[in-house]
């Protein structure tokens, strides 16, 4: 398996404003895009490349294998890469 990465999220001023971990950038930004944000600019650390994503969640029904205690609609957020800056 893969090692976990470290992806930081930049504001629209480029101010890196938190820190996600994933296996690849995708797995980040559906962290990040559950979280409420939209427009999703993840660096790597230790690198420059800066991976653009735009992201959204929707409330969709539970599961039909999910356990009792989970509420009836939860969150699902979706992410389309739309490119990598260097």
């Amino acid at each position: 398996m893969g090692e976990k990465r470290n992806f930081a999220l930049r504001g629209i001023d480029g101010k890196e404003m938190s820190v996600f971990t994933g296996r690849s950038p995708r797995q980040a930004a559906l962290k990040a895009a559950n979280r409420g944000h939209t427009e999703i600019r993840l660096r790597e650390h230790g690198t420059k490349k800066v991976h653009i994503f735009k992201g959204e969640r929707v409330k969709v029904k539970k599961p039909k294998n999910a356990p009792d205690w989970m509420p009836k609609n939860i969150w699902k957020p979706n992410v389309k890469k739309i490119g990598v800056e260097t």
